[in-house]
């Protein structure tokens, strides 16, 4: 293990990920979320065969053995990723960012009711936090007080959705890791996810000019550079250890969001978003107690065989 090295690769993931987010904010306008996921997800590909190839996996890495897993995962990770890229239309970057920190927050939940994993009460606390801290950042958008926004009230169920999404998808992977591997796990839903892509054609695909398409394919490209990195910051450190550092997008968000898109975040939206990352790290926290339990509880039955 090298954790410095795996968390620097979380860190340029987060920011390229960022990156990706922006560009997609940014030709928002112009193309609709299904082509965007489109080319988010295509012009990821030749960066995901690059790196097969430099691993030697190019033969083998996109091998499975169970392919309906892939689809599943891949239509309910195409959902998240089209419904988060609607928010990113409707709503603030900061604040969608915030509101897909609840992610981590409802896989403890699916965990439990899919995977059967105990949650008991220092967790079921932390979700009960992370859910209040949720609600604090939605409430000015779902607040039956004054006048609300249409498009923003819609953008944030959006996004909560597509943090649910998120969640559902981040369950299949655990379960599909104990037969696929990590390159059939990745190259599988880029192809899933491009050619689901296209079956939003009708809905009114458009014509991007230079500019835009300028913007759709480097975020395809960076989306795929992000997906290595990650990747590989799993391969060099502990999930427990780096996953943490997921929130530093917020310090990103903020900055691009004032800078590029004039967006000021209200203090309400501050406070949530505080709360839901404080909820996420303490989840974060017991997973990796947890974790270091079982490996021991697993080293002493080895131990007892001898």
């Amino acid at each position: 293990m090298q954790p410095l090295r795996g968390i620097l690769y979380k860190v340029m993931s987060v920011a390229l990920f960022m990156g990706m987010a922006s560009l997609v904010k940014a030709a928002s306008a112009d193309v609709p979320p299904g082509q965007a996921v489109f080319f988010r997800s295509f012009f990821a590909l030749p960066i995901i065969f690059g790196w097969l190839a430099l691993r030697g996996e190019l033969r083998n890495g996109w091998k499975t053995k169970n392919p309906m897993g892939h689809f599943w995962r891949g239509l309910i990770g195409t959902s998240a990723m089209g419904l988060g890229f609607t928010a990113l239309g409707l709503l603030p970057l900061p604040e969608v960012t915030a509101i897909g920190y609840a992610a981590p927050i409802f896989v403890v939940i699916f965990a439990a009711m899919f995977l059967g994993e105990k949650v008991r009460a220092f967790r079921l606390s932390a979700v009960g936090l992370g859910m209040i801290g949720v609600l604090i950042v939605l409430s000015p958008r779902l607040s039956l007080g004054g006048t609300l926004d249409v498009s923003q009230t819609l953008g944030a169920v959006v996004a909560l959705m597509g943090a649910i999404f998120a969640a559902l998808a981040h369950v299949f992977v655990r379960k599909m890791v104990a037969t696929e591997t990590t390159a059939a796990i990745v190259f599988w839903f880029t192809v899933t996810s491009s050619v689901l892509a296209l079956f939003t054609l009708p809905w009114g695909w458009l014509m991007p000019d230079m500019s835009v398409a300028v913007m759709l394919i480097s975020a395809g490209l960076l989306g795929g550079v992000g997906q290595i990195c990650l990747t590989s910051s799993y391969r060099y450190a502990d999930a427990s250890l780096v996953a943490p550092f997921d929130y530093t997008s917020m310090i990103l968000a903020l900055t691009i969001g004032y800078l590029i898109f004039d967006e000021v975040p209200t203090g309400t939206m501050l406070i949530g978003a505080m709360i839901v990352m404080i909820a996420g790290v303490l989840i974060i926290w017991r997973e990796r107690r947890l974790g270091l339990q079982r490996a021991q509880q697993r080293k002493a039955t080895g131990h007892s065989g001898n």
